[in-house]
C-alpha cells in the first residue's frame, strides 16, 4: 500500500515558487531546509492528515551531487518550460514501508532505490537515472522512511487543508490503472486533458483556494 505523502511545486528558483503559492493561496510558506546531498532546497507547509506541500528548487549555493538531482532539477530548461506553461504543481510523492517491492520490475518507470543522505542515510527514495520525474510526473516519486512518518512538529501549520487533488492527462485510463496497480491510497483523481496538469483545492482560513 502506498499513501499520499506530499505535493510538489517545482520552481526555477525558490523565490518564484513561494511567490506562486502565495498568489494562489494567500499563504507565505516558510523555509524548510537545504538538501546538501541533492543540491536543492525547499519551503514546506502542512496540509493536514500527515500530508504536506513542498516547494523545491535547485540551490544555486549548493554543491552539485555526484548523480542526477531529484524532481528533474538538473534540466533547467524543462523546469522553466513547465513553469512558463503554468504547470507548477508538478509532482507528488507517495510513501511506503517496502520500497524495494514497489520498485521491483518497475525501475524503468519509478527509478531505482537510493539511500539519502549519502553519508548517514535516513530514508530511501526512488530515483530515475537521469533524475527525471516518473512518467513525466504522472507517476508518483516513491519514498520509504523505514516506518518513521515525516515529522510534522517542525513544519509550519497555517491552517491549510488539502480538499482534493486531481490530474488531467491525455491517457487517464492508463494512469488510473497504474495507481490501482500500485495500490495508492488517496491518489489524485484522473480526468482526460490535452496535457499533464495537476490541481489541488486547498481550504484556507480565507476560503477555498486552487493551486496549479
Amino acid at each position: 500500500m502506498l499513501e499520499l505523502d506530499h505535493l510538489v511545486v517545482i520552481a526555477p528558483t525558490l523565490g518564484e515558487g513561494v511567490a506562486h503559492v502565495r498568489s494562489c493561496t494567500d499563504l507565505d510558506v516558510p523555509f524548510g531546509q537545504r538538501h546538501r546531498y541533492m543540491g536543492s532546497h525547499n519551503h514546506l507547509l502542512q496540509l493536514g492528515d500527515s500530508v504536506y506541500l513542498e516547494i523545491v528548487a535547485l540551490d544555486p549555493d549548493g554543491d552539485r551531487p555526484h548523480r542526477a538531482r531529484w524532481f528533474g532539477l538538473d534540466d533547467a530548461e524543462a523546469v522553466k518550460a513547465d513553469w512558463d506553461a503554468g504547470r507548477r504543481l508538478r509532482a507528488w510523492v507517495a510513501r511506503t514501508d517496502a520500497i524495494d517491492l514497489v520498485l521491483a520490475r518497475r525501475e524503468h518507470v519509478l527509478g531505482r532505490t537510493i539511500s539519502l543522505p549519502w553519508t548517514e542515510p535516513q530514508f530511501e527514495f526512488g530515483l530515475t537515472d537521469d533524475g527525471a520525474l516518473p512518467l513525466n510526473g504522472a507517476a508518483p516519486c516513491i519514498i520509504d522512511r523505514h516506518g518513521r512518518p515525516r515529522s510534522m512538529a517542525t513544519m509550519p501549520d497555517l491552517g491549510a487543508r488539502l480538499l482534493s487533488f486531481s490530474l488531467a492527462h491525455p491517457d487517464p485510463a492508463a494512469v488510473a490503472a497504474l495507481y490501482r496497480e500500485l495500490a495508492v491510497d488517496r491518489p489524485p483523481t484522473v480526468a482526460p486533458g490535452p496535457e499533464l496538469r495537476y490541481r489541488a483545492r486547498i481550504q484556507t482560513r480565507d476560503g477555498v483556494k486552487e493551486l496549479v
